[in-house]
């Protein structure tokens, strides 16, 4: 990563992998009130068609141009930098799937047009790319799946694989030729979810230069109990133990403000969307226990380095995982 990409930005701040917390001018002071000055934002709702996507971004818009002073959409690092710098929060336009793109691969290149720089192929289910983390785990990438990765790697848009189903992830990772990332994905060797990973996975990824993103949502990190930032830092630990300290990162996975308990238990209740993610987990995880102590809003990010310090990692390895090593995953692949 250049030297003064890294200076840019504050001691003790974040890049956030992963986040989809609300849209408000409240959500943004609270994310940047916990250190965090650069986010891989949600922009829009996975399995939806392109009409959809484009309202969502649309609206997307409207919201940080009504808050400029707080939060801008970032295309490179050096615009992270410099939201940094103005202390205004960084939004890279991610998605979590690809099915909006519906029949036209070479709509990639509208998207990044459009500020796009961040996508999966697939989110948990299947689509023309190939499959997702709770689809037929033995599913390929399709033919119109290698298309997509040979052209994500040919605009520079950065690939990202956390819903991804195992042997996609394995297909992509054998064919990108840049960096690629897991954005939120824990080790499945500490936490038996199918939405997260195997040591293999983190290892390919590792291999092309990317990073894997440890997520603070609580029914990755653990099962049986409600999880602590202990386990966080478990899983961290892992990583760091399997792919070394420069290929590990942070991704927060928090819906702050984004569901009212309604909603939550239409999702994760009695009856869940996702059975084989929450349906396994104890009973305590209900409302009041949807996220992780120490981290239930993005003004206590700064916990995360702290319990990181806690655990024995020294500074310049807690920047890494908190936000250097995407700074310089993201620069290689954009390019800038």
């Amino acid at each position: 990563m250049n030297d003064t990409n890294k200076q840019a930005f504050e001691a003790g701040t974040i890049v956030d992998g992963l986040y989809c917390a609300t849209l408000t001018r409240e959500q943004f002071e609270k994310t940047l009130a916990g250190g965090v000055r650069a986010v891989n934002l949600t922009a829009t709702t996975p399995n939806t068609d392109l009409a959809t996507c484009m309202s969502t971004l649309a609206s997307l818009c409207a919201v940080v141009e009504k808050n400029a002073d707080r939060a801008r959409i970032v295309t490179s690092v050096k615009e992270m930098r410099e939201a940094a710098k103005d202390n205004v929060l960084g939004i890279i336009i991610g998605t979590q799937d690809s099915t909006f793109l519906d029949h036209d691969v070479n709509l990639l290149h509208i998207m990044k047009r459009l500020g796009m720089r961040i996508m999966q192929p697939v989110y948990n289910e299947e689509n023309r790319f190939g499959h997702g983390a709770l689809a037929d785990r033995e599913g390929r990438l399709s033919q119109t799946g290698h298309q997509w990765v040979e052209l994500m790697n040919a605009l520079r848009l950065q690939i990202d694989l956390s819903h991804c189903g195992y042997v996609t992830a394995r297909d992509v990772l054998a064919a990108s030729k840049r960096p690629v990332i897991f954005s939120h994905s824990n080790a499945r060797a500490l936490c038996e979810s199918p939405r997260n990973i195997p040591d293999d996975l983190a290892r390919k990824a590792a291999e092309t230069g990317g990073t894997v993103g440890v997520t603070l949502w609580p029914p990755l990190l653990g099962i049986e109990k409600r999880p602590t930032l202990e386990d966080f830092c478990d899983h961290v630990d892992h990583y760091v133990n399997l792919v070394g300290i420069d290929h590990v990162a942070f991704g927060s996975d928090l819906s702050e403000g984004t569901k009212t308990e309604e909603k939550w238990l239409s999702l994760y209740g009695p009856k869940p969307v996702w059975p084989e993610v929450t349906g396994i987990l104890g009973d305590w995880y209900t409302y009041e226990n949807r996220a992780t102590p120490g981290f239930e809003t993005m003004a206590e990010a700064g916990n995360l380095r702290a319990a990181l310090g806690k655990r024995g990692y020294k500074d310049d390895a807690v920047d890494k995982i908190m936000r250097d090593n995407l700074l310089r995953v993201y620069e290689e692949v954009w390019g800038e």
